[in-house]
């Protein structure tokens, strides 16, 4: 039975915006200036004048920020209702070995709450083509294929670059309150199905580490707007994958409903394709933006293959997500999974030696 779809209102607003019809470089790029980064590197100082400490021990005290910490700050509101992703330029890749990974966690620390990205406990991930490296079926960050429009986990995701590829790999973003508003407007019952949601499945070894959930107790919303604020929710391979698994019957029209997001995120009318260079940090609103990737070229060598680190951060001042989603981002996974992290885990130099051997 399908809801009377009169309800269904657009987004509308800077947050619903179209990708063919404006340049990031004009609006969603910040260029770090020379004082900027003289801040940023005293504030690796004094984290330095601490002594050797793990990555989870920087804190806006131990790595403290004034003008820097104050646009972070205002980042904060950009991407809660302005754009949904920000693009910070200026770093440099050649200037930082390991320290760029500190660097990169003390910004992170002034965004927010930085929180373990698996079952794993990493709170620095490793975005990296090592399929052929390792003997376990890898996710889709771990290899060269294209990735389909999604969300992460928790509220913030960011990337910062290492090293391009030898060619390909844009980061592909879109307005998924965009996407929703296009819906609404040409088929608003299929909209109203992803409003409804469906149950999510995700791996096993995080479900295991964490709350013990290979499924979602219940639907969760692709589509939500508690309050009258749009929040999205895109996990359609994890949806797929547990239809497939037998836990729910997935019907036509569910199907259809996927489909049409797909193919709606996935035109040119609406995405974006970001080119992040050696140095470059995304930040993205995963209630307000789904991303992808487009396919790439690698160098064999491992020390020259495309290499991106990830954030995940949880902003505290933003509402809680709508109860129909929070099934699928527990809170009661991040203690858990926190627990099998090893210090210094993530620093890339100690990465790269444990891929190779």
């Amino acid at each position: 039975m399908t809801h009377a779809h009169t309800t269904l209102t657009p987004v509308g607003g800077r947050t619903a915006w179209l990708g063919s019809t404006f340049d990031y470089r004009e609006d969603g790029l910040w260029q770090l200036s020379a004082d900027e980064l003289t801040e940023i590197d005293a504030a690796l100082s004094t984290l330095k004048s601490h002594g050797d400490l793990d990555l989870t021990e920087i804190t806006p005290d131990t790595f403290p920020l004034h003008t820097v910490g104050e646009f972070l700050a205002r980042l904060r509101d950009e991407l809660w209702s302005g754009r949904g992703f920000v693009l910070i330029r200026g770093l440099s890749r050649d200037a930082y070995d390991d320290d760029l990974a500190r660097i990169y966690c003390g910004l992170g620390a002034h965004l927010g709450v930085i929180i373990p990205q698996s079952g794993n406990g990493e709170i620095l991930g490793h975005v990296m083509n090592v399929s052929d490296l390792v003997d376990e079926l890898v996710r889709g960050y771990r290899s060269a294929q294209s990735m389909n429009m999604h969300s992460d986990g928790h509220d913030v995701v960011s990337l910062l670059c290492l090293r391009e590829a030898k060619s390909g790999g844009a980061s592909r973003i879109a307005s998924a309150a965009a996407v929703h508003d296009r819906m609404v407007e040409t088929n608003p019952e299929l909209a109203q199905v992803l409003y409804d949601g469906m149950p999510i499945m995700r791996s096993q070894h995080d479900a295991e580490r964490g709350d013990g959930k290979i499924v979602t107790s219940g639907n969760v919303a692709l589509f939500a707007k508690p309050d009258g604020v749009f929040a999205s929710c895109v996990h359609v391979a994890q949806t797929r994958d547990a239809a497939r698994a037998g836990y729910f019957q997935i019907t036509p029209q569910q199907e259809a409903a996927l489909d049409l997001f797909c193919e709606i995120s996935a035109s040119p009318e609406f995405y974006l394709d970001m080119n992040i260079a050696a140095g470059d940090i995304q930040f993205l609103n995963n209630r307000l933006i789904v991303h992808g990737r487009t396919p790439y070229e690698d160098h064999p060598e491992i020390d020259r293959r495309r290499h991106l680190l990830r954030l995940w951060v949880n902003i505290p001042s933003w509402p809680r997500r709508p109860v129909n989603q929070q099934d699928i981002y527990s809170m009661e996974d991040l203690p858990h999974w926190a627990i099998h992290r090893t210090p210094f885990m993530e620093l890339p130099t100690r990465y790269l030696a444990d891929i190779i051997h």
